[in-house]
């Protein structure tokens, strides 16, 4: 049986500290992303972790949390996802 590759596709977005974690609840409700980055205004990466299906949502509160302290933290930042398409 031949097998299917699936292509991804990176996407950015800049958003600021306030709206970092909606986007990120955003993002992951879309259901086909496969990978959150978060960098700072300077580039540097700070938070970078996988969704992968039938993830359970014990399993994304940790990250949820830290996000939303990093908002706190932040005047600018950029989120990197990955999606497969």
């Amino acid at each position: 049986m031949p097998t299917k590759t699936k292509k991804i596709k990176t996407e950015e977005f800049k958003v600021n500290g306030e709206d970092l974690l909606k986007k990120v609840k955003e993002l992951i409700h879309e259901g086909n992303v496969r990978k959150i980055s978060i960098e700072s205004k300077k580039g540097k990466q700070i938070l970078s972790f996988s969704l992968t299906f039938g993830i359970a949502g014990a399993v994304i509160l940790p990250p949820l949390a830290i996000i939303g302290a990093l908002a706190a933290l932040l005047t600018e930042c950029t989120i990197r996802i990955e999606r497969e398409q």
